[in-house]
């Protein structure tokens, strides 16, 4: 539950957090696990039988602990907000998931940033997904109309035999500022994986992003996906690589870069490694402009140029 000591500072972050898309009322629920961080401060947390949570206060940030027994199915998602109010300084962020063997559970993250000038936000999450579980991590980042925000997330995650996750990262609301982002899934027997990311730029905003699939156990499969809609001065460089290092591993790369305007730069590396013969990795990447059939439909239904722009980037990044 949230502490009476904070609520103001929840009610900002609150705000925030529903133009974000998320549902302020799922923090006040006993059946539903959340945490609430502002700062280097939990505001807020809740959780429920089979669901071990955990926190520590830092110097400028906070670490967390999630451990989920076995066979325990979560059948509300596990609801994380990550805020920081002020114009300047520095967040970090370590957090700790464990999946049981067996479980099923949903997590939706919301990091908001409103007012960044000057700020940095590094967050660090490892991840083990025990042997046939589920996981399904969804990160949706909002940042300052001022480009003034820094991000640097990784994710290391291990997917037990038989077990599945999924990683979709979104920040397409707001500006992204400077944005590093890395990826790395070690995959065991029969286990999958699911990585998606996509970055909407302007201005003068910076997009790295880094994912890595190792396909180290027999049957095993990964997919990573990224796009980027790049407009005015903004740059971007995605790296996606994919090991084969199994028999009858199957592993795809796929990079899409949208780009609007004279000063853009971007850049795509898809990397293949195969070490058994009998392992499948595929990649596909492309550079360009708005699809001109789909803009030249739009606009002929009376759409101008920049509506028709808006309509086919928003169901790119939907």
């Amino acid at each position: 539950m949230i502490e009476s000591s904070y609520e103001r500072e929840f009610k900002a972050i609150a705000q925030e957090y529903e133009r974000s898309g998320g549902n302020v009322s799922d923090f006040l629920r006993k059946d539903i696990v959340s945490i609430i961080v502002s700062g280097n401060k939990i505001i807020g947390r809740n959780t429920v039988e089979g669901v071990h949570l955990r926190a520590k206060e830092l110097d400028n940030g906070v670490e967390v602990w999630l451990d989920i027994d076995d066979g325990i199915v979560v059948d509300n998602p596990i609801h994380l907000c990550t805020g920081y109010l002020k114009p300047e300084g520095v967040q970090t962020v370590l957090i700790h998931n464990r999946i049981g063997d067996g479980s099923k559970v949903k997590f939706i993250s919301h990091c908001v940033f409103p007012s960044g000038k000057n700020f940095t936000h590094s967050m660090v999450a490892d991840t083990n997904v025990g042997k046939g579980a589920e996981m399904l991590y969804e990160d949706t980042h909002m940042h300052s109309k001022d480009g003034g925000v820094t991000v640097m997330a990784t994710y290391r995650t291990r997917v037990e035999e038989g077990g599945r996750f999924q990683n979709l990262f979104y920040l397409t609301k707001t500006r992204v500022g400077k944005l590093y982002v890395k990826m790395y899934v070690d995959l065991e027997k029969n286990a999958s994986a699911h990585l998606e990311s996509k970055v909407y730029e302007r201005e003068d905003d910076y997009l790295e992003i880094d994912e890595e699939i190792n396909l180290n156990g027999e049957g095993s499969s990964g997919i990573a996906k990224t796009t980027v809609f790049a407009t005015d001065q903004s740059k971007a460089k995605i790296i996606n690589k994919a090991y084969g290092n199994a028999p009858f591993s199957r592993g795809h790369i796929e990079c899409n870069e949208i780009i609007k305007g004279d000063a853009v730069e971007v850049g795509t590396v898809p990397e293949l490694y195969v070490k058994n013969e009998k392992a499948e990795l595929t990649h596909e990447a492309s550079i360009g402009r708005v699809n001109v059939k789909q803009m030249e439909t739009l606009m002929s239904k009376g759409l101008s140029e920049e509506e028709a722009t808006d309509l086919i980037i928003k169901g790119m990044l939907r």
